[in-house]
């Protein structure tokens, strides 16, 4: 049986975890973050410690979905699930993703018009052609280690809390000492930080990187119980730090608006272009320069996350031929989903739509979704059928069927509240 030769470096390990947390952190992930330090100062900080063991949990589950049957979740949903299940989970998330790359592709081009000047609409145009041309022209070797650098640029919000004067006690002890108001607005805010976090298309995006993975390096499709092990160390070793990462910057925007503009009293932020603004005069040009790159990069590295897992998603529901590792003439279908959702996401900057309704219902529709998807995958990874005699052990079934609940109890109260 092949195996493939131990990678050389700690980055060459990483990959589908890295990419998937560090796309997390996306141009509307920044913008829930701003909006949460703004509003509650370093009050929800707590959140982060909070949400990382479930994002963890739940992502290394999707990994190894991925990774042992060598087929990403839709497929593995039409395989075992009844068809109108599937396709109303991929229609559900087609349309969450959607919403999203409007709401990420709108923000990257008001942040380049921020910095530069220029045609905000024009921009959105650009980013997005650029997206969907090395999705679908770079090969999947070069663009998985483009995609990997690109998470540097996530280290600007670092830069951004040490030019933002926190005063770290406060923050810190808000941090690692939960308070909770059961109010609307903290309800609200909680599960848009959950549904942030703990999104469905992640799920799709690393279970799809997973079976990308194994064809890159040339291994079995299905995993083998003797080589699981180690396969399931670098799985777990690359989600704990993509989710650690992601996590880590998030503090960072929450820290950095709180220390600006909280404590300036400004406490409604509606956009991450916004937030990048409203730090101009309170933090000066270089925080907000800063500030406004970050959105950039964050953007180019989760647009094509959000596009992918969509494709993957409809790819595998009707049985299309799929991959990023695959030419243009190879995958068609696949390539146009990528082409299409983009677009898509392109034509909702030049609508009527409100891009706070947007980031809205799209955070409803994650909402609705990320629980049943959760349960799924719980099912998927307890079942011998799909997952052979590498079904989950018990600490990890019991932290993700954990996870699940925390998140459906997370949308019951958005809902009731």
């Amino acid at each position: 049986m092949p195996h493939a030769p131990p990678p050389s470096s700690l980055l060459r390990r990483l990959g589908p975890g890295l990419i998937t947390g560090a796309a997390d952190d996306d141009p509307s992930g920044i913008a829930t973050y701003s909006q949460v330090g703004a509003q509650f100062g370093y009050g929800l900080a707590w959140t982060m410690l909070l949400s990382l063991p479930f994002m963890i949990a739940i992502q290394e589950i999707s990994g190894r979905i991925g990774c042992v049957t060598g087929r990403g979740i839709a497929e593995n949903l039409r395989r075992h699930y009844r068809p109108w299940v599937v396709r109303a989970i991929v229609l559900l998330l087609l349309v969450a993703n959607v919403i999203n790359l409007g709401a990420d592709l709108g923000a990257m081009g008001a942040a380049l018009a921020l910095l530069a000047g220029g045609n905000q609409r024009l921009y959105t145009v650009g980013f997005g052609a650029l997206c969907v041309v090395a999705e679908i022209f770079i090969s999947y070797t070069i663009y998985s280690g483009l995609l990997k650098w690109l998470t540097l640029s996530l280290f600007a919000y670092v830069a951004v809390v040490f030019a933002a004067h926190v005063p770290w006690s406060r923050a810190l002890l808000a941090t690692f000492v939960p308070h909770l108001a059961f109010d609307a607005g903290q309800a609200t805010a909680l599960v848009a930080v959950l549904g942030t976090t703990i999104s469905p298309y992640l799920f799709f995006w690393q279970a799809a990187l997973e079976v990308e993975e194994r064809r890159r390096r040339k291994l079995p499709p299905t995993l083998e119980p003797d080589t699981a092990p180690r396969e399931f160390r670098r799985i777990r070793a690359d989600t704990v730090i993509g989710m650690g990462v992601s996590n880590l910057i998030a503090i960072c925007i929450i820290f950095a608006t709180a220390a600006t503009l909280h404590a300036n009293g400004v406490t409604t932020i509606q956009t991450s272009s916004q937030a990048a603004e409203a730090l101009r005069p309170i933090a000066g040009v270089f925080t907000f320069a800063i500030f406004g790159a970050g959105i950039i990069g964050t953007g180019l590295l989760a647009v094509p996350v959000l596009a992918g897992s969509a494709a993957y998603a409809v790819s595998e529901a009707f049985r299309w031929r799929e991959g990023l590792d695959r030419r243009l003439f190879q995958a068609k279908s696949f390539y146009a989903v990528i082409a299409v959702a983009t677009m898509a996401g392109v034509g909702l900057n030049f609508t009527s739509l409100d891009p706070v309704r947007a980031l809205y219902w799209s955070a409803v529709v994650n909402g609705v979704l990320a629980a049943p998807v959760m349960a799924v995958l719980m099912l998927i990874a307890a079942n011998p059928r799909a997952m052979g005699r590498l079904t989950l052990p018990l600490p990890m079934m019991t932290m993700g069927w954990t996870a699940t609940l925390v998140m459906l109890a997370a949308s019951i109260g958005f809902f009731v509240l």
